[in-house]
């Protein structure tokens, strides 16, 4: 599998793929990538400033373009913004072998670690309403994508860590 990620993360926004990624590559002995850092670094401007300048439909055309970009160029651990699986070729890309794990939480964790934030631009009106419309439009995309589903509701990035190396059956470097 030369040339693609060892594991693929997705979720929704504040799940931790960003902590339980890094500690995932750390003990695999792997790098780390995140799409939502690449586009930051390559436009020069955070996702919110994207999403009021250009709209979501430019906003997604460079997601789509990053995880391409990573899918294809990073063998470690990779994780995915949380609309990267509304696209059918990504979707498509992560169902052709890769290993994806979906780390899932429920509308109470998701409060209790974003505090449903205004800075996100999906969450910026009514973020309880809007974050449980976004996860019914797109758990089935995720549970489609993945190879396996780990709960993180009231576990530490560690336990989630673990969780996900068992699930996979991979073994630390």
């Amino acid at each position: 599998m030369s040339g693609a990620p060892l594991v693929v993360l997705v979720g929704p926004m504040g799940v931790g793929k960003s902590s339980v990624g890094r500690l995932l590559a750390e003990r695999l002995g792997v790098g780390y990538r995140d799409t939502d850092e690449d586009i930051v670094a390559a436009e020069g401007r955070t996702i919110a400033e994207i999403f009021v300048d250009e709209g979501e439909s430019a906003f997604r055309e460079l997601e789509k373009n990053a995880v391409r970009a990573a899918l294809s160029g990073h063998e470690g651990v990779l994780a995915l913004g949380g609309g990267a699986v509304l696209d059918a070729g990504t979707r498509a890309l992560l169902a052709a072998g890769q290993r994806v794990v979906y780390l899932s939480m429920d509308v109470e964790e998701a409060v209790r670690r974003t505090g449903l934030n205004a800075a996100r631009p999906l969450l910026a009106v009514n973020p309880r309403k809007q974050w449980r419309e976004l996860m019914e439009a797109r758990r089935h995309l995720y549970e489609e994508a993945a190879t396996v589903v780990v709960a993180t509701d009231g576990r530490t990035p560690e336990e989630v860590t673990q969780a996900a190396l068992d699930a996979l059956e991979l073994k630390e470097a």
